[in-house]
């Protein structure tokens, strides 16, 4: 694809792709853990959960026998838009999404048994206040050193130039705050592969890894030399910095 393609794309691509990010084509090397099935470990098909930050819904709806009731949230209205089309094509009747914001939780105390959260912002201390005394929260989340080829291409990104550790460390100091006992904390750092620049172009646009993407005079040209110099047989490689807490209440 030469620039006038990318830019035709970024232009189209959230009208053909809405936010489902199952489309992406990736592949990934090093990855130890899978959040959500660290979260059905949790779930024994009696609880009641709640998922922060669902996107469009897809992990809560593909873990619906695990639990009795899911509610998922997002602030999003593109996310809650997708997430209720979803719903609506999934045969589950044990699932509800809600538009709302995780630093105001508009649920009873001790209302929930689990709580997960990917990759989104949440309150420690709403988190505690609707979990039930011993009670599972579980968060993934992206650390400072994450695509980091990519950061350092185009001299700018979500968290550049900020030491690794720093938004873990403020989690877990949070959490402990807000009462919760730390369980475990798990890291990984994997490699991955988009098979297409499509796929890059994808998560640009619907992520803030680097910001503003697209509206940069050279952003197409750097997108173009990065694609050149991390184009392997598997795919454009970058890397996928992740942890994860469990905490418990």
């Amino acid at each position: 694809m030469n620039e006038i393609e990318y830019k035709d794309f970024y232009d189209r691509v959230g009208i053909s792709n809405g936010w489902d990010f199952s489309k992406l084509r990736v592949t990934s090397e090093g990855v130890t853990w899978q959040l959500y099935e660290e979260v059905k470990k949790k779930c024994s098909g009696t609880e009641v959960l709640l998922d922060i930050g669902t996107g469009g819904g897809e992990n809560v709806l593909n873990m619906a026998s695990s639990f009795l009731l899911g509610i998922g949230i997002d602030n999003s209205n593109g996310m809650m838009s997708t997430a209720q089309s979803n719903l609506n094509k999934a045969n589950v009747s044990n699932v509800r999404f809600v538009q709302m914001s995780s630093e105001c939780l508009q649920f009873p105390s001790e209302f929930f048994d689990v709580i997960s959260c990917c990759h989104a912002p949440f309150s420690a201390g709403e988190a505690a206040r609707v979990l039930k005394k011993g009670g599972f929260f579980l968060t993934q989340q992206v650390g400072e050193a994450d695509k980091l080829n990519l950061k350092s291409a185009f001299g700018r990104g979500q968290s550049f130039g900020v030491e690794d550790g720093v938004l873990r460390d403020n989690y877990i100091t949070q959490l402990q705050e807000a009462g919760f006992h730390i369980v475990e904390l798990l890291e990984y750092d994997a490699l991955e592969y988009y098979e297409r620049p499509e796929d890059l172009i994808f998560l640009l646009k619907h992520t803030p890894i680097i910001p503003n993407f697209g509206q940069h005079q050279d952003d197409f040209s750097i997108l173009n030399d990065f694609i050149a110099n991390n184009r392997t047989p598997k795919g454009i490689c970058t890397n996928s910095r992740r942890f994860m807490i469990v905490a418990s209440k």
